[in-house]
């Protein structure tokens, strides 16, 4: 079962090898690597790089989204994103815990 088909919807007609890379190697065979990481703990890594690097979109939204729906609670996305902001930046930090703070209190 495919995870995100974002790529083939977003640029299927455009960048077709584009989009079966991030549908079909990222989200499903990276993703699905569980034995070597959890998705819970990949969700954790995945908030904190995408908030690192200073994607503060939608994008990163919907990963906080997943991260949730991977197990991950409201004081450990709070914790993570208070300690990556020491590395990545507080203003980075304080638009991804505003992100978190919405997908946590819905």
């Amino acid at each position: 079962m495919r995870q995100s088909p974002a790529g083939r919807d977003t640029f299927g007609d455009f960048a077709p090898k584009f989009a079966e890379l991030n549908d079909d190697v990222l989200f499903e065979q990276v993703w699905s690597r569980e034995d070597q990481l959890s998705p819970r703990d990949r969700s954790i890594v995945t908030v904190t790089a995408i908030m690192a690097s200073g994607v503060l979109t939608p994008a990163l939204q919907g990963h906080i989204e997943r991260a949730k729906a991977n197990g991950v609670t409201a004081e450990e996305m709070a914790e993570a994103l208070t300690h990556a902001g020491f590395y990545a930046g507080w203003p980075k930090a304080w638009i991804a815990m505003s992100m978190a703070k919405d997908v946590y209190t819905d």
